[in-house]
């Protein structure tokens, strides 16, 4: 077996697997994506931003906003600001619309 070998030493042990535990977010909270709190934030703006002033593209940026806090958001995160927010930005671009069923006209 030297000759098969060569002249590297090896061991010929069984590899043990080792399972991957991620680090928890309580203990290093550095680890918390703020992506998801920000998009959620800039989505509510936005959407009352296109409630009050009839802007049809900041409520649909509101809805873009409202789908990357979603997409980003964890699944142990409550749902209720989320959906809320989404349902929001939704009904600023169906008021929008409702008011002013043109399409969006481009700035320049």
């Amino acid at each position: 077996s030297q000759t098969l070998l060569g002249s590297v030493p090896r061991r010929l042990v069984a590899v043990v697997p080792v399972e991957y535990k991620p680090p928890s977010t309580e203990t290093n909270p550095t680890l918390e994506d703020p992506t998801p709190d920000y998009m959620n934030l800039l989505g509510m703006i936005f959407s009352m931003c296109g409630l009050m002033l009839k802007l049809k593209w900041c409520a649909w940026i509101a809805v873009y906003c409202s789908f990357i806090s979603f997409a980003n958001s964890r699944s142990s995160e409550d749902t209720k600001q989320m959906m809320s927010s989404f349902m929001l930005s939704i009904s600023a671009v169906v008021m929008s619309y409702l008011q002013n069923p043109q399409p969006m006209s481009p700035p320049w």
